[in-house]
């Protein structure tokens, strides 16, 4: 869990006495879940009591709860019937209301000492990885309509990651100080960024929210989180243990709302101080068309981290391990119903070994179990988030059925009778600039292009100029020369890139998550960095020996 190791402490030259305990923490333990194990039992429990239960949740500003008239309904994905949570979205006079109290707030917080700070965070995580798992873990897969596995990566492991790790580093920064000279010291300040963090969150993963929210408070900040609408519940427990564990009121302010009030009201403050977005890059590069005309609205320049998707790749050379290509590609293509922001939904095969590939795939593809992933446990993946995912993903399907340049060799069907259900799907291209190659789809819906094996630098190349995103990419290949090749053409290509492994699953710590291009800004949230982005550092020298001539010597 958490351990401190002691160490020598400083004092900040009569400013402030600076931590200097070396902090340790390990990646949380992901469990088994397996028949007869307590943490099983503890999760059927969970998910038992909140079948058919509809959760209450308001908007949260301060200690006050508010109910607006605008009411709205989180619905289980696979079962659109279960009202999973009713909820209400903060209006223009509420968001403006908890900006004022929040900045009200936020001189106190910043000079809170990190360690406190951080301390809320390390028993946030103790929390989640305790008493609140299962509630936590329930509420992921009824609401977002995930796995048993997927939600325990995601709602337990993930985020208990970001709130060890991101405490860990913000308690070691306070350490990165800079040089001394002779009769002077110097003092580096991690201050937070003076005004408000709009936290704008996706409905994906439980732990962005709680991320998205949480690192810039524990910097200091005091902040928005505009939760998904479709993975409110989730959410909500996630800032009720936040709150439980020490965090005061107004630090930060829990806003369902519709995503173009929020972003009116926040982009128009003189307050806004930064912006924490995970989403589409429509919604991302509107927000900062609305900073761009509103920056002399403000006190300082907004800081803008955004993590918008991408359309990640897997390459596969002749040489590579065909097993490992199929069993790597079945799950970052279909795990979570392809709507991780680094499912794999583009693959590039070298023809002398497509058809080992194929049939493999196509053989796993007929066993693959897509349904209630509460009342089957065996169920692979489920339905996809709601309507409008599930309208975009029918409309894929559609087209690739009346292209002539695009096959459906396996899946291709989608029925939103009960729950919004796509079969996995794929489908082989004849062209590799096929729409279907280069833009979002966000489902399970993987495209395959079969080139000539003698033609894979020209696919390699091919793979870098394709699609506007840079987010994840694999590389499957035994040939080192090809593996050094690949990765100096796709240098640019990914921010989290695989060689033999599939291009999801990024770890906290171990595989820091984020891209640039059209995926975002690539700040890395899960790395020691993260943190420095939401301090706005203040350098403080003190002289010792007073200056007693104005002149320097060489003037005589």
């Amino acid at each position: 869990m958490l351990r401190v190791r002691a160490a020598a402490c400083q004092s900040w030259r009569g400013l402030r006495t600076f931590p200097c305990a070396a902090v340790e923490v390990k990646n949380e333990p992901i469990l088994g879940f397996k028949e007869g194990s307590a943490e099983r039992a503890e999760l059927l429990k969970a998910l038992d009591g909140l079948k058919g239960t509809t959760e209450e949740i308001p908007c949260v500003v301060g200690d006050e709860h508010v109910w607006t008239k605008d009411v709205r309904y989180q619905l289980s994905p696979f079962n659109h019937s279960h009202k999973v949570a009713k909820f209400c979205y903060a209006d223009e006079a509420l968001i403006n209301k908890a900006i004022l109290a929040s900045v009200a707030a936020r001189k106190e917080w910043d000079l809170k000492p990190v360690q406190d700070r951080a301390q809320i965070l390390f028993k946030a995580a103790d929390v989640i990885s305790g008493p609140k798992r299962a509630e936590i873990l329930a509420k992921t897969m009824i609401g977002q309509g995930k796995t048993v596995v997927q939600a325990e990566i995601d709602a337990a492991a993930e985020l208990i990651d970001f709130f060890r790790f991101n405490a860990k580093h913000a308690v070691e920064l306070e350490k990165t100080q800079p040089l001394d000279a002779d009769g002077s010291t110097n003092t580096m300040l991690y201050r937070g960024l003076e005004g408000f963090v709009a936290a704008v969150a996706p409905f994906n993963f439980t732990a962005i929210g709680g991320n998205l929210a949480g690192t810039p408070a524990l910097m200091g900040n005091v902040v928005l989180w505009k939760p998904s609408d479709t993975a409110m519940s989730a959410s909500y427990a996630v800032y009720k243990v936040l709150r439980e564990s020490g965090l005061p009121p107004n630090i930060v302010q829990f806003l369902p709302a519709d995503g173009p009030v929020f972003g009116d009201a926040v982009t128009s403050s003189q307050h806004l101080a930064g912006i924490n977005f995970t989403g589409s890059v429509p919604t991302f590069k509107r927000l900062w068309k609305q900073v761009a005309q509103n920056l002399d609205t403000y006190k300082n320049f907004p800081r803008l981290a955004g993590e918008c998707g991408g359309k990640n790749f897997h390459f596969v050379h002749k040489s590579a391990d065909v097993e490992s290509v199929v069993k790597g590609t079945i799950r970052s293509a279909f795990e979570y119903g392809g709507q991780k922001c680094s499912a794999c939904s583009r693959m590039y095969v070298a023809d002398s070994v497509w058809p080992q590939i194929k049939q493999q795939l196509l053989a796993i593809h007929k066993n693959i179990t897509v349904g209630d992933p509460v009342e089957d446990f065996s169920t692979f993946f489920s339905a996809v988030i709601d309507e409008k995912s599930f309208a975009r993903n029918k409309r894929w399907l559609d087209l690739a059925k009346s292209s002539p340049n695009l096959k459906v060799i396996a899946g291709g069907n989608c029925d939103d009778s009960k729950g919004y259900f796509v079969e996995p799907t794929i489908i082989e291209t004849t062209d590799p600039q096929e729409a279907i190659m280069h833009e979002e789809i966000f489902g399970p819906v993987l495209s395959v292009y079969v080139y000539p094996e003698n033609k894979y630098k020209e696919v390699l190349h091919l793979i870098d100029n394709t699609s506007p995103y840079a987010l994840t990419g694999a590389v499957f290949a035994q040939d080192q020369t090809v593996i050094d090749e690949a990765a100096k053409v796709l240098r640019n290509a990914a921010g989290n890139y695989y060689v033999n492994d599939k291009s999801t699953g990024s770890i906290v710590a171990q595989q820091p998550f984020g891209g640039a291009r059209a995926s975002g800004t690539n700040d890395k949230p899960g790395g020691p960095h993260y943190v420095l982005r939401w301090t706005s550092p203040q350098v403080v020298k003190q002289t010792h020996v007073p200056l007693t001539d104005w002149k320097y010597p060489y003037m005589g």
